[in-house]
């Protein structure tokens, strides 16, 4: 019995950290075709017990931000470079900012080049503590980059209809909120663990 309490907390701690894991900073939707006007949005899971306060994004060269959605409780600002192209955009908290069981999410509308492959948002995530946790990885590494992956132009369109895109049942389903999932795998794992550890304490008695 101790043997197997022992392999079922191993199990809890290990879905608990890849929860924590996969609550990355995110920008959806995670497929466009290229020369498509999109609304992208950004996903920020606060981590840790400090509140996120600010998020950078840097703009990749292959999409031309242009419009911002207003957000409730934050400000945003950007930077250009001399041609005029928004560079990078940062959302402020003009409050507390976002709790360690909050996440927001920031609309912005752009347009994907016609020769685009693919879209590497890096983002900045600063914390009340004064910590910044860079999500400028690859894939695989503990904070990745979010990745848009650029597909074929869509024949006979001239692109202004594909930002519905971004809200259609399929790209909600691809682009679940990670951190919801991991929080819950970690809430399923911890109610099997207490069960286990009450059925040792009963048998003892």
């Amino acid at each position: 019995m101790k043997k197997s309490v022992s392999i079922m907390l191993v199990l809890f701690l290990a879905l608990g950290f890849a929860g924590v894991a996969s609550a990355h900073v995110t920008v959806q939707p995670k497929e466009v075709p290229a020369g498509s006007y999109q609304v992208f949005t950004l996903r920020v899971p606060s981590e840790k017990e400090a509140a996120t306060t600010q998020v950078k994004v840097e703009v990749p060269d292959g999409v031309e931000v242009s419009r911002f959605e207003p957000k409730a409780g934050w400000t945003y600002e950007t930077e250009k470079n001399a041609d005029g192209k928004i560079t990078s955009f940062t959302w402020k908290a003009e409050g507390n900012g976002l709790g360690a069981d909050e996440f927001g999410q920031f609309n912005f509308q752009g347009k994907v080049a016609d020769d685009a492959k693919e879209l590497s948002w890096k983002a900045h995530q600063t914390y009340s503590d004064g910590s910044v946790v860079d999500w400028t990885g690859a894939p695989d590494a503990d904070t990745p980059a979010s990745v848009t992956t650029v597909t074929a132009a869509v024949a006979g369109g001239d692109g202004h209809g594909a930002s519905s895109a971004a809200a259609s049942p399929a790209d909600e389903s691809d682009g679940r909120d990670p951190l919801t999932l991991g929080l819950a795998i970690a809430g399923l794992a911890a109610g099997v663990l207490a069960l286990l550890v009450a059925l040792l304490r009963r048998r003892k008695a």
